[in-house]
């Protein structure tokens, strides 16, 4: 029985052998042959815009699939990178290899194209003549992924915003995508807030949905086409996932609609920096409320501008002039813009101090700002009404001007005092001689009895001083105090308040104003800080005026205590 054994395994080896004895032979006959045909077909001929059209490119040898340049079909089509695909038989001893591309295409418009021929290594495919017909406008495309896109209004004028919204449509496991972005010669395209995702019911179907939406602003005027938005995502391929746990994905795309824009010029009758939008408002408050002025005090006027679907860099500035009696120091204007239900609200905020200087009725024009209403097609007005101010007189300020006229009175007589008398006695240069001889002896005789006590009484006046300086710097700060000083153009008191200031609410250790200039920013106020610091170089010392350092300090403390940030105001006021 063991021999039996071992001839039934010696055989079988053998026959095995043989077998690939054989094959190998019949490899070995068989010729290698060149490749002799490079063949290009798409599935489906015409199309419709927006369908999936599948190109395939098969080549009778294997090669490598970096052979082919796509790149030609970029100009009418969005398609995806290919899928390469080799394979090799043998039937009857001869054996065959071919490599084949796939990859989906996407018409960018209707009309007759042409995909070009390919060429590998002297071989070349033949042209194809392709039809792209209108999308059926009651076809959603795919089952599996499909795009819907829509303007807000497909009419617009110059500078008038619009809103872009692209809508994907799903029916599976999305893992990853890419939508194009949308690109339109002479307009601005931004996104505006993030994508939503959701889902629908279509034709009885439930779909997973992803919106993108987006702000068109076009420049100019005209026709234009707004490009098909192109969708390229993974996701996961069902059969697969049936009979595997690590399901495979697949490469998925989809194309929406190309949408037709009209943009028109800004009309003939408009008049004025162009603004166009469904709303338009102006709104003011001030702080403190009222119409109640007193004159030398600071009060906040703010004026808002608020327009809807419009973006914050296209509100302009306003324009307006004064009347005599008020001062005004404006901010720097402050931009925002927020979505709300779905549009944009952009607002300007104007903020300014606002000072009267000189008591009765002061009248602030009417401010208005003219706009071209979209949804009724005509011109309209934002506008401010004239308000009339009552500016009550300053307690403090008579009595600082009847301080005041002392100061000029002595200003008067300066220039008397400067004419000198003539004196009678003749006084000859030989007297000059010696009265300077007689002087310096005495002072060389008496300067050790004066030096000593000198030197005691500077100490004693330093040490005087000090604690004088230290006194004043306990007490507190008066800002009426500095206001009467300034009215009064008196300025070592109000070089006294100033410090005073500074040293409570700046820094203790400032004791001069070239110190106090260092912490003040680039304002009104350090400019007048700056002319006090040198008032008393000057050729007239009574010449400074205190009014301006006032209302220079007045606006500085105001401004400090305005909050940093604001809400956005409403768009529709009560």
């Amino acid at each position: 029985m063991v021999t039996l054994c071992l001839d039934y395994s010696a055989k079988k080896v053998v026959n095995l052998l043989q077998s690939v004895a054989l094959l190998l032979l019949c490899l070995s006959l068989s010729p290698l042959q060149a490749a002799t045909l490079l063949q290009a077909s798409v599935d489906k001929n015409p199309v419709m815009l927006g369908e999936e059209l599948l190109l395939q490119i098969e080549l009778d040898e294997k090669v490598s699939g970096n052979q082919l340049d796509f790149s030609v079909l970029a100009n009418d089509f969005n398609f995806s990178a290919p899928a390469i695909s080799q394979s090799m038989q043998i039937i009857n001893g001869r054996s065959s290899q071919s490599t084949r591309w796939q990859l989906s295409l996407f018409a960018k418009k209707t009309g007759t194209f042409v995909i070009p021929s390919f060429e590998i290594d002297g071989l070349r495919s033949e042209p194809i003549t392709l039809t792209v017909v209108p999308a059926d406008p009651n076809g959603t495309g795919s089952d599996e992924l499909f795009i819907q896109s829509s303007l807000s209004s497909s009419e617009l004028y110059v500078q008038q915003l619009a809103y872009y919204e692209v809508k994907i449509y799903f029916n599976g496991d999305l893992q990853r995508g890419s939508l194009s972005q949308p690109e339109l010669p002479g307009a601005t395209i931004e996104q505006l807030g993030k994508d939503v995702e959701g889902s629908e019911l279509v034709n009885g179907q439930r779909y997973q949905t992803i919106t993108r939406r987006y702000t068109l602003i076009a420049e100019k005027h005209g026709d234009f086409e707004l490009a098909a938005p192109w969708f390229k995502g993974e996701m996961i391929d069902r059969q697969s996932s049936r009979y595997d746990y690590f399901a495979k994905t697949k490469t998925v795309s989809a194309q929406g609609q190309v949408l037709k824009l009209t943009v028109k010029p800004i009309p003939d009758n408009f008049k004025g920096q162009w603004l166009v939008s469904e709303l338009v408002a102006l709104t003011e408050e001030w702080t403190p409320p009222g119409q109640d002025l007193t004159q030398g005090e600071p009060v906040t006027r703010t004026i808002t501008l608020t327009a809807l679907d419009l973006s914050d860099h296209q509100l302009p500035d306003l324009n307006f002039s004064l009347p005599d009696g008020i001062k005004s120091y404006a901010e720097q204007p402050q931009s925002k813009k927020a979505e709300r239900n779905g549009r944009l609200v952009a607002q300007k905020v104007f903020t300014s101090a606002v000072i009267a200087t000189k008591s009765g009725e002061l009248v602030l024009p009417a401010i208005r700002i003219p706009w071209w209403n979209s949804k009724t097609n005509e011109l309209s007005y934002a506008e401010l009404p004239e308000r009339t101010l009552k500016a009550s007189p300053n307690p403090a300020q008579p009595e600082a001007q009847a301080a005041a006229e002392p100061a000029t009175s002595v200003t008067s007589t300066t220039p008397v005092t400067a004419t000198e008398p003539v004196n009678p006695w003749h006084w000859s240069y030989s007297s000059t001689v010696l009265l300077l001889l007689w002087l310096s002896t005495l002072v060389l005789w008496l300067a050790p009895k004066f030096i000593r006590p000198l030197q005691q009484k500077t100490a004693i006046q330093t040490k005087a001083q000090t604690q004088a300086l230290h006194h004043s710097s306990v007490l507190k700060f008066s800002s009426r105090k500095l206001k009467a000083a300034c009215l009064a153009n008196n300025g070592t008191e109000a070089t006294a308040q100033l410090l005073q200031w500074a040293q409570q609410g700046i820094d203790p250790q400032i004791m001069r104003l070239s110190q106090l200039l260092t912490h003040l920013p680039d304002c009104e106020l350090r400019r007048e800080v700056e002319k006090l610091c040198h008032q008393p170089y000057q050729s007239n010392p009574l010449q400074w005026q205190g009014q301006a350092l006032f209302e220079a300090f007045a606006k500085y403390k105001h401004l400090q205590q305005l909050p940093v940030t604001e809400p956005l105001k409403p768009l529709y006021p009560a």
